[in-house]
């Protein structure tokens, strides 16, 4: 009997030959990255998010927004005509967790920043079906109610301080009187306002 007969009548250690392939081959292509500028620094212009906008990301997250929305436009030309600018790794450098995704029951937001109004956020946030007839998106209108305090806020950022996000003593000390008093709604336009717009200024 051959060495490879053998690895084929042995599941066992056919399974493990495979699992030590794959295994090799994802630290090829991955363990390169870490090391590379493009990946590990941010781009120019990106900085950590503001208070109010770092609260509204996870309104974003708790809401299930990104369950419907990528954050990650591919250099493939009909993307990029239709959203922008493809995404670079160093826009996300302070993302934590990432939202790339590749789910798109709804369009892509790597580049809404700015792209229209709070007052559009907010008459399509409160009924999709007010701006665009056709829209499955449910409706956020208890954002409009719902009140934060700032209260965890600085806690959040000192947690994204220890994985490398550069938040400031100063920002975190007005953190709270930041957020205090604005609504989930407003938190969220903030945060989807400046999503994509520190590349889109640099070029």
């Amino acid at each position: 009997m051959t060495k490879h007969e053998f690895v084929e009548k042995n599941i066992g250690l056919m399974v493990i030959l495979i699992v030590v392939a794959i295994s090799f081959g994802g630290l090829v292509e991955i363990v390169p990255l870490f090391f590379m500028k493009e990946t590990t620094l941010p781009v120019a212009g990106i900085k950590p998010l503001p208070a109010v906008e770092l609260e509204g990301r996870d309104i974003f997250i708790r809401e299930g927004c990104v369950g419907c929305h990528s954050q990650m436009i591919r250099p493939l030309r009909a993307e990029v005509e239709r959203y922008g600018h493809y995404s670079v790794a160093g826009e996300s450098v302070y993302e934590h967790p990432f939202l790339w995704g590749s789910k798109r029951t709804g369009p892509d937001l790597a580049r809404v920043g700015q792209r229209y109004s709070d007052e559009w956020h907010r008459a399509h946030l409160y009924n999709p079906r007010d701006v665009v007839p056709v829209s499955i998106m449910p409706a956020y209108s208890h954002l409009m109610h719902a009140v934060l305090d700032g209260k965890d806020t600085p806690t959040k950022m000192k947690a994204l301080r220890l994985v490398g996000v550069p938040y400031t003593e100063e920002q975190i000390s007005s953190a709270s009187s930041e957020v205090k008093g604005k609504t989930e709604m407003d938190a969220l336009i903030a945060y989807l306002q400046g999503l994509g717009t520190a590349l889109t200024k640099k070029r």
